[in-house]
């Protein structure tokens, strides 16, 4: 035999997970107080990126990463106007009572119900009642069809 070492036979464990949930009690760690955007702003801001970098003719970073990311968010983005998204921002800032990531969740997803919108954002269950919530969705879909 050989004392030579040999390599690990079984993979390594995977890092232990973090501390992120999103469940009734929201637990975003590092992501905590970052702020958050729907997807029709991230869309925005990236579709602008690159048009300003096409216009400069530095347009030669455009990764299929960044392109499948602009394909997906022109298939879920909700509102594909600007003025559309920036109200929308308004109606989603005036709810204090929800975290920036709350806000930005409602936002993309664009629930039919207040019940939906509860069961796919639990955390949403102690801060606003069925009402107010059925409210600014209704609010919100007239902005989509606009």
């Amino acid at each position: 035999m050989s004392d030579q070492a040999h390599a690990p036979t079984s993979r390594p464990k995977p890092p232990p997970a973090g501390e992120e949930e999103a469940s009734a009690t929201l637990k975003l760690g590092e992501f905590q107080d970052v702020d958050t955007l729907t997807l029709s702003e991230a869309s925005l801001v990236i579709n602008a990126l690159m048009v300003k970098r096409r216009k400069d003719r530095k347009d030669r970073n455009e990764t299929d990463v960044l392109n499948k990311t602009l394909d997906y968010l022109d298939a879920f983005a909700r509102f594909k106007q600007k003025e559309n998204v920036e109200a929308v921002e308004r109606l989603l800032s005036a709810h204090k009572e929800l975290t920036k990531f709350e806000r930005a969740q409602i936002g993309s997803l664009c629930c039919d119900s207040a019940d939906e919108c509860k069961t796919l954002i639990p955390s949403l269950a102690e801060k606003i009642s069925d009402e107010d919530l059925q409210e600014l969705l209704d609010e919100m879909a007239k902005l989509m069809t606009s």
